[in-house]
């Protein structure tokens, strides 16, 4: 495959994963997705797959699940329209889906998380208790996106970004992914929350078309939270953070944005495996 020929592809595809994180309450089948990819279905699958690292399917029910955890996080909706949405036709498939994920169904999670305190949270699951570690970090550069919306739907902005990294040979598949979070959830309305969705670079970077530009992380001292688990569940980890941690050491924050530091691939790792280091910079 020639370069010229490998970047279209890296488009194409690029628009395909636009297009499910902007559809996802819709019925999309490959043929429907093959077509905004203008590939042939017969080749469509294997092209995708090859360049996202799962298949379409697993890329959509991995997005409608992730979005169906933080709704039973956060919201009162009934499991069947919560089941409705990730496009499940019934409240035991979903249960089934979700199970197979989260290893909980849905009620047993959203009663879990939402009554269990982080500390005891962490222990039942088995993950080890927490710890935040207070680490000196390197000034960094990072190619950024930026997002504006929900936090939950910031993957959007990781696969443009990854996609576009991929194309200018500056991302591998394994490459780690780094999200800054500049509003509270609690104070900003959730359709002005701000971030910035991208990876480390060593040399600035710049595509004006995608938005795309080179941020400077100021290094020093940061309090490091290390979390295990799905990110729906990250709010518990910034409730102790902020809310015990800080109080307990007499540490202040600095006025820059939370890190998130993404240590393993979602695309291939179970939730409950996930690793996320929280890096608040210290005054």
């Amino acid at each position: 495959m020639t370069q010229t020929t490998q970047e279209s592809y890296i488009d194409r595809i690029g628009r395909v994963l636009s297009y499910i994180a902007d559809h996802l309450d819709e019925d999309m089948s490959v043929d429907d997705l093959a077509e905004v990819a203008c590939f042939s279905s017969y080749h469509f699958h294997r092209i995708f797959r090859g360049l996202v690292g799962e298949t379409v399917t697993q890329t959509v029910k991995r997005l409608r699940l992730h979005r169906a955890a933080g709704e039973l996080i956060r919201s009162s909706a009934d499991v069947s329209d919560i089941a409705k949405r990730a496009g499940y036709g019934s409240v035991e498939a979903f249960s089934r889906a979700f199970k197979a994920t989260y290893k909980e169904a849905p009620v047993r999670y959203r009663m879990y998380v939402r009554e269990t305190p982080f500390s005891l949270m962490t222990q039942n699951r088995k993950t080890g208790m927490f710890t935040v570690e207070i680490k000196n970090l390197p000034d960094h550069k990072m190619a950024a996106i930026p997002h504006v919306g929900d936090y939950m739907e910031i993957d959007k902005a990781f696969q443009a970004i990854f996609m576009w990294g991929l194309k200018q040979q500056l991302v591998e598949e394994q490459s780690a992914g780094v999200a800054l979070y500049f509003d509270d959830p609690s104070q900003v309305p959730t359709d002005k929350l701000r971030s910035e969705a991208g990876f480390m670079v060593t040399q600035p970077v710049e595509d004006a078309a995608l938005g795309v530009r080179t941020l400077d992380i100021t290094g020093g001292r940061y309090a490091v939270l290390r979390f295990k688990g799905p990110y729906a569940e990250l709010e518990g980890a910034y409730d102790y953070l902020f809310g015990t941690w800080l109080a307990a050491t007499g540490e202040k924050p600095a006025a820059q944005p939370v890190m998130e530091m993404y240590l393993n691939d979602p695309r291939t790792t179970e939730p409950s495996e996930l690793l996320t280091d929280i890096c608040v910079a210290l005054a």
